[in-house]
């Protein structure tokens, strides 16, 4: 009897250890697993104290708040990870986890990325703001470059654009033979070609000293720019075109978002939402600033009288369509972002 029950007590004892055993390898879910581990955001953009960064600052104390800590965030303003295409690319392949830049410069990852720098898309600030949160226009800019490396969580307007010249252009007649620097795309390229200028491709860090040695004639750019990154020591006159509109796109290393556990993956793409609905109420006073500081800085900001502004408002929409036409891809998600834009007026 007592035999029996001692070979009981070792099949129990044997049964409760391997019990014990499997719940110690049995798997466990993934956002148990990460509950205590930590990520590091580095957050890029090329700019500083325009709408860009504030977006960046305001997504930044969100995600902290909002992962209990579990992800810490550091920003790094007017380029200090590299220029422009070195954050995309650190972006791309893990160095850097979030890159704020102008969709027009990712278009080496996606040529679609171009569309919103199309001249001729949008007429005030407020319908600029109204595109960027139209759910049509997102869904197709944000899901730009999933198969390479990114992942879409927001697009804003950062501002109108302008152009910087080291003499005044007051009238379309001066475009003509100017070398003006613009972004990364086609639509831009086009457009500065159809009012006689020489486009010139170049990224922003270059832009200051093309202009204090004469390698351009002026930059296509925002006025939140020129002034909080002091170009008034390079050129002194701003001429308000209005276009094309500057857009800004956050991108997330997709291999980092991917390997999130699945409350802080949520964390990632909501924050980001709220922070681009909040740029659109200080967006317009940020412009407004930056206007007054470029003047109180002894620059100049200029007009074209309205005949010639609705003459070239006709040029550009025009070589719009027609860069639009020549690529059947991009021209899919131009007609989506053009028909949106009528929708939002």
């Amino acid at each position: 009897m007592q035999r029996r029950r001692s070979t009981s007590l070792v099949q129990t004892t044997a049964g409760a250890l391997v019990m014990a055993l499997a719940l110690a390898v049995a798997p466990v879910p993934a956002q148990e697993a990460g509950a205590g581990k930590t990520y590091t955001m580095k957050i890029t953009l090329p700019t500083i104290n325009d709408p860009a960064h504030f977006f960046a600052k305001t997504y930044a104390e969100a995600v902290e708040k909002d992962s209990g800590g579990r992800i810490k965030t550091e920003i790094y303003t007017a380029s200090q990870l590299g220029t422009i295409p070195r954050q995309i690319e650190g972006t791309q392949f893990g160095a850097i986890q979030c890159a704020i830049i102008p969709p027009e410069f990712f278009v080496g990852v996606d040529e679609r990325f171009e569309v919103m720098a199309a001249p001729g898309l949008i007429d005030s600030v407020e319908h600029g703001h109204r595109l960027a949160a139209d759910p049509t226009v997102l869904k197709t800019m944000l899901a730009l470059g999933a198969n390479k490396g990114l992942h879409g969580v927001a697009m804003f307007l950062n501002a109108p654009s302008s152009v910087i010249s080291r003499t005044p252009l007051r009238h379309l007649a001066d475009f003509k033979g100017r070398k003006i620097r613009v972004l990364a795309s086609q639509f831009q390229i086009k457009a500065m070609e159809r009012l006689g200028a020489t486009p010139v491709a170049m990224t922003l860090g270059d832009v200051i000293p093309a202009l204090q040695q004469g390698a351009v004639d002026g930059a296509i750019g925002g006025i939140v720019v020129w002034t909080p990154m002091h170009f008034q020591d390079a050129a002194k006159y701003v001429t308000e075109t209005g276009q094309p509109a500057v857009y800004v796109m956050a991108e997330i290393n997709k291999a980092w978002y991917d390997a999130l556990p699945a409350d802080l993956k949520a964390v990632i793409d909501k924050d980001a939402a709220a922070a681009q609905a909040a740029v659109a109420p200080v967006g317009a006073d940020i412009v407004a600033k930056a206007r007054q500081g470029w003047l109180d800085a002894g620059g100049e900001l200029i007009s074209l009288p309205a005949p010639e502004q609705a003459q070239m408002m006709a040029e550009i929409s025009a070589a719009a369509a027609e860069v639009a036409k020549a690529k059947p891809a991009v021209y899919d998600a131009y007609l989506a972002v053009t028909e949106a834009a009528k929708r939002m007026q």
